[in-house]
């Protein structure tokens, strides 16, 4: 006796893998166009600039020898430069540069932890006009000009500036103190200008957090600081992780406030690319600095996600 194969069995679960068996026309080009876009703007880009990376850098236009020539009628020769790689990894000057940027970063994530965590707890337990009254001072640092900002704390920390000027006159010090051009200043800046993205995810799900769960810990006779520690701060992993991950992202490629709050010896990775590329212009350099770069960045990101699974 034949059996029957069960072909809605198959075209059910194919419909999973490809979802775009049950979609309807606007539905497939809401779906294609984002995905087009990303190919356009991200991917066909990133493709130029690790093919860059590979090459020689020559004096011409443009400062960069072609990777895939034809060598004969049938022959097709590819030419890949791992200099510009084995550069990263043996020179000092490019080493301390990703050194510098990786402490500057992990250092300002860890402080819009701090600083940050607090902040979106006080909101979120705030009453409903305070909270958007609080929301609003929070999202005004973005309606000003990012270099407009920094220039604000260059004009604070200079030797002329508010704060020498005030500590003089109170007597405190003799001397302007020498505020600008250390890692301490780059890193106030970096925490300054990304706090918000600490604090607008973790508030965003501190806001989805079922109180019943405290409540219920309060019921059982749990202390109000274990249930914060047992209860609260578990629920707001996500958040933690994605406002680190904001702010580490942004804060390891930074250039500007580096450039402005920092001096000559502040040797970062968005400074060394920036000199590359443009004192320099060894164009390969940059490109293989941004290749890594990247992958410093999106490989730990893709880690952590996988990990916390968010």
């Amino acid at each position: 006796m034949k059996t029957k194969f069960p072909t809605h069995v198959f075209f059910s679960k194919s419909r999973k893998f490809f979802p775009f068996h049950r979609t309807s026309g606007a539905g497939f080009w809401l779906g294609i166009v984002p995905l087009l876009w990303v190919l356009v703007l991200f991917v066909l880009p990133l493709l130029i600039v690790l093919k860059v990376s590979f090459a020689e850098s020559v004096f011409a236009i443009p400062p960069f020898s072609e990777i895939i020539s034809f060598t004969g009628e049938y022959f097709l020769e590819l030419k890949l430069n791992l200099g510009n790689y084995a550069a990263l990894l043996h020179d000092t000057y490019y080493t301390s540069a990703f050194i510098n940027s990786t402490l500057l970063a992990v250092t300002a994530t860890v402080i819009c932890f701090l600083l940050g965590f607090p902040m979106a707890y006080g909101i979120h337990n705030s009453s409903k006009n305070l909270k958007l009254l609080l929301l609003l001072l929070l999202s005004l640092s973005f309606w000003t000009s990012f270099l407009i900002r920094i220039y604000a704390w260059m004009n604070l920390l200079s030797c002329n500036g508010l704060l020498n000027s005030a500590l003089l006159k109170l007597g405190i010090i003799d001397a302007p103190l020498q505020l600008l051009g250390t890692y301490s200043t780059v890193c106030l800046g970096l925490v300054f200008c990304y706090l918000p993205f600490m604090v607008f995810p973790v508030y965003a799900v501190l806001e989805k957090v079922d109180r019943s769960y405290i409540e219920a810990a309060h019921d059982l006779g749990c202390p109000p600081t274990k249930a914060f520690w047992t209860i609260t701060i578990p629920l707001s992993k996500s958040g933690i992780l994605t406002g680190g991950i904001l702010v580490f992202a942004t804060s390891i490629g930074e250039f500007t406030v580096p450039e402005l709050l920092g001096d000559a010896e502040t040797i970062t990775f968005g400074r060394v690319l920036w000199n590359e590329f443009f004192s320099n212009l060894d164009w390969t350099m940059a490109c293989a600095l941004s290749i890594a770069m990247m992958i410093c960045v999106v490989l730990p990101v893709f880690l952590l996600q996988r990990r916390a699974r968010i």
